[in-house]
This record gives structure tokens, C-alpha cells and sequence, in this order.
């Protein structure tokens, strides 16, 4: 979509990134299933893993068959910055239905995290924006790390 004004702004302050999940005080803690299936839906990452061959099953070999698409998407820094949402919120599922003990949970300012069994909190959507954008770290890689604590 090209807005002339909507341009000049971009370029003033970036694309806007970022997912939060509001109206959910304590929400976390009560239905943790309905988060965490709100959370893993990233239709639109879906959407591209699937026209490029890539089935998303929700485990971590599907996280290399990202890692190893054809990063298209940089060219359009509206499409990237959607793709680093769902790709960090795809990280994220993968590590809570995956790693033991890991939840996701949410800051007070909305933006959900995965806790790891130790407390560590990971901000998996930020890791998204990096690779959507630079392919570092690749998600394959970060699970890895996540996994092991």
C-alpha cells in the first residue's frame, strides 16, 4: 500500500514493530491454553512458509526450514516487519510446546515473552524482527540456545 505521508513518517521513525496482547491482566496465568493459541497462529508467516514448500508442524526442524527460505520479504518493510512478528511468535511456540517448563507470559506492557523453566524471560518477537530483517540470529539456532536451559 503506498501512502505518500505514511512514507515520509516511516522514514522518520521506522516501521512500526512490535505485537502486544492488551485487555489480558492476569490472563496469562488463567488461560494459558488460550494464550498460547492466540499466539501461534502467525498466518501470515504461515502463509509464506507454505507457498515456499515449508510446512510449519510446530517443531523444531521447522524452524531450519526457515531459516533456510529466500528472505523476499526485505524489500518491503511493512511485510517484514509482520513477518518478524509471526516469525518470533512461531520461535515462541515451538519453545513452549517443546522445551519443558517454558510458558509464555506477559509484561505489563502487553508484549508477551516465553519464561523458561529458570525465570529467564526471552523477548522471542525481537529475535523475529532481527531475522526477519538480517537473518541473525536464525531461529534454529536461537531454540537451540532456549532448549538447553
Amino acid at each position: 500500500m503506498n501512502i505518500p505521508f505514511l512514507g515520509g513518517w516511516r522514514r522518520r521513525h521506522g516501521a512500526a514493530r512490535g505485537v502486544a496482547v492488551l485487555g489480558t491482566e492476569g490472563a496469562a496465568g488463567r488461560d494459558a491454553e488460550g494464550l498460547a493459541e492466540l499466539l501461534s497462529e502467525c498466518e501470515l508467516l504461515r502463509a509464506q512458509a507454505e507457498s515456499a514448500g515449508v510446512t510449519l508442524d510446530d517443531g523444531p526442524a521447522s524452524l531450519e526450514a526457515l531459516d533456510q527460505l529466500q528472505p523476499r520479504w526485505r524489500d518491503d518493510e511493512e511485510l517484514q516487519s509482520w513477518l518478524g512478528n509471526d516469525a518470533g511468535l512461531y520461535l515462541g511456540t515451538v519453545v513452549v510446546r517443546t522445551v519443558p517448563g517454558a510458558v509464555w507470559c506477559l509484561w505489563p506492557d502487553g508484549q508477551p515473552v516465553v519464561r523458561l523453566v529458570g525465570g529467564r524471560e526471552v523477548d522471542v518477537v525481537e529475535a523475529g524482527h532481527a531475522w526477519a530483517a538480517d537473518g541473525v540470529p536464525e531461529l534454529s539456532q536461537l531454540y537451540a540456545e532456549l532448549s538447553e536451559h
